[in-house]
Order: structure tokens, then sequence, then C-alpha cells
């Protein structure tokens, strides 16, 4: 089987109850599940919370709610691998033979059904053990600055004041959207940022990481903008 995991913890502190909020009108959580439910390559759509409300939420908007997330998998350190983990371990136990899973952020409101698909075709064909969304960065990092200690400015790479921004190598970074992988690589805890990992291209208009009330903000007027295009 195929698994869409959402981690959605209850205790958000910078946004707080982040992962039910609404959100260009529904609570911001219901965008993953909607996605990963149209996209048709999951067996079960299952969201891993360790809060109630989130749990009825979700359960009201299509998800599974299989268990309730253990206190350990609950804090502010918890990763990603080993929420993930703990639900592939789950459906195992239950004689659901899991083949890969899908993370899905519950914060992830741009994310794609087409994306979630093209994400499984990649890992599927490529060999890899992770396929995850990327965007790539507006500006060269090697030309970045860092503001001291004593209020100037210095570059990281000094070496390329002069050098034009054409001839900078592209970089790319993580989208914060969704992270497919094989069920070994999950249950080793097999790193996701490795050379055995495959990157799934997203538009950087279709990419904002939503930490901050600024981000926030700034994240649904860009979903507004994308649904007046149509």
């Amino acid at each position: 089987m195929k698994l869409a995991v959402i981690p959605a913890r209850g205790g958000s502190k910078r946004i707080p109850r982040k992962n039910v909020k609404p959100f260009c009108g529904k609570p911001i959580i219901a965008w993953s599940i909607d996605a990963a439910l149209k996209s048709g390559c999951f067996d079960v759509v299952a969201v891993s919370t360790d809060d109630p409300e989130i749990a009825e939420v979700a359960r009201s908007w299509g998800a599974a709610i299989p268990f309730m997330r253990p206190p350990e998998l609950s804090d502010d350190h918890t990763g990603t691998i080993p929420v993930v983990r703990h639900a592939v371990q789950w459906y195992d136990s239950q004689g659901a033979q899991v083949e890969a899973a899908c993370c899905i952020y519950a914060t992830a409101p741009f994310v794609t059904a087409e994306d979630l698909c093209r994400g499984w075709e990649i890992l599927a064909g490529s060999g890899a053990d992770y396929a995850f969304s990327v965007t790539s960065y507006g500006f060269p990092i090697q030309r970045a600055i860092r503001i001291t200690g004593n209020g100037r400015v210095e570059m990281f790479h000094p070496e390329h004041f002069n050098t034009r921004s054409q001839d900078l190598e592209e970089a790319f970074h993580d989208a914060g959207q969704f992270y497919w992988g094989r069920k070994a690589a999950w249950l080793s805890g097999a790193p996701i940022f490795s050379p055995a990992a495959a990157p799934v291209m997203l538009p950087r208009h279709r990419v904002q990481d939503i930490d901050t009330p600024e981000d926030w903000e700034r994240a649904e007027w860009m979903f507004k903008a994308l649904l007046a295009q149509g």
C-alpha cells in the first residue's frame, strides 16, 4: 500500500493552533488532506496527531485517524522521520504492507494532487530512496551577506564579489511540502537530504514556508492570487 502521513502536532508556539487555523476559507490542514485524496496516489491518507481537536477536524475533511501519536513523538524536537516511521510501523502491525509513504506537511496549502503524483512517479522511476519537493533560490547564495556583531556587513563568500550572477551555480532548497520515501528508508532513518534523494521541482511562486504570522499573511496573498488566475 501507499500511505500518506500528515504530521499535525497540537503544540505550535509561534502561530497558536497553526494546523487548524483558517486559511483562505478552511482549516489549513484541509488543503493538504484534499490534495492527497484528489491525487488518487494513496490507499490511506492518515493524520498523525496528539491533539483531539486536530484529529476531529482532520476526520471531518476525510482523513483517517488510526491512532493518537504518543507523547514521546509529540515534543518540539521530534523530526519528520520518526513520525513517519511510527505510522509505517503501526500499519505494518495491522497487517497492511506499506510499500512507500509520503509525508505531507499540514501547513502546505500550495501542495497539489498533480505534484504528489509526480513525486511518486519520480520515486518509482528513479530508484531513489526519497523524492521530495524543491525549488530554486531567487538570488545567488554565493553572494549572500551576513550582518556582523558591530552592525556591519560581510560576504559569506567574498571571492564571488565580482562574479557575475549568471556565472554562479544555481542553488535549490527544500520546498517544505512533501517527502515521498520507500518503506525501508523511513524505517532505517536514512537522511532525506542526501545523494539517495531525487528532486521534485516546483516553481518559486508556489512555495512559501509558514512559520510566523508574517509568513502566514504572505502565503494567503499568494494563494488568493493563484486562485484568481483560475
